[in-house]
């Protein structure tokens, strides 16, 4: 963690601000513009872009996860350049929190993968790349969209201290943990044999 140098009330903005950032649906939004009926009610009923990706529409799942991935850059990067980066810290935090506990749909949202990643990109870009590589090779290699976020968030925080970016360590630690936790279900299916496949729709085998 970077040292604690600003006043509490700029880190508390900087907090509310990732925050009210991190609750904005871009899936549910999506899903409105074009027409997808209520995401909730599809597949998993998950509001990210694996479950918009499940509707067949691979549009609206690209601009969902650069929606949820932009969100959590965003918040990192106005509060590194607004405050310093233990404000671009608190931000990240605080919009992944967002994501998860979102107030506009009453404080059930989303797993958080893009915005962990974006965060990452953000706040260490060689960590973020690094996630995003790992992702996209245990995608490529198992076609788990869940098993892929959870080997990504795992080695993020070996990936922050391979690249000497110890600032990055505690963080990606924490955000890891959580992603962990929204994932339990999907590691109970992944045990089970019975998580869906990257583009399977809901019915598929």
């Amino acid at each position: 963690m970077p040292v604690i140098a600003s006043p509490e009330w700029l880190l508390l903005g900087a907090a509310a601000l990732g925050y009210l950032l991190g609750s904005v649906p871009f899936g549910i939004v999506m899903a409105k513009l074009f027409r997808l009926g209520d995401l909730r009610r599809i597949g998993s009923g998950n509001i990210g872009a694996t479950n918009v990706l499940r509707t067949g529409n691979r549009l609206a799942a690209a601009l969902t996860l650069l929606g949820d991935a932009g969100k959590g850059g965003a918040a990192v990067l106005i509060g590194r350049a607004l405050i310093g980066e233990d404000a671009a810290q608190v931000a990240g935090l605080a919009v992944f929190f967002g994501h998860l506990f979102p107030v506009f749909l009453g404080f059930r949202g989303g797993k958080g993968v893009a915005t962990f990643l974006g965060t990452l990109l953000a706040l260490a870009w060689p960590v973020g790349v690094a996630a995003c590589g790992t992702w996209l090779a245990v995608a490529a290699l198992f076609r788990y969209s869940s098993l892929s976020a959870l080997a990504a968030a795992a080695a993020a925080p070996l990936w922050a201290l391979a690249f000497g970016r110890p600032e990055a360590v505690i963080l990606s630690l924490a955000l890891a943990a959580l992603v962990f936790v929204t994932h339990r279900g999907n590691l109970r299916r992944l045990a089970a044999g019975t998580e869906p496949r990257i583009g399977q729709k809901t019915g598929e085998t």
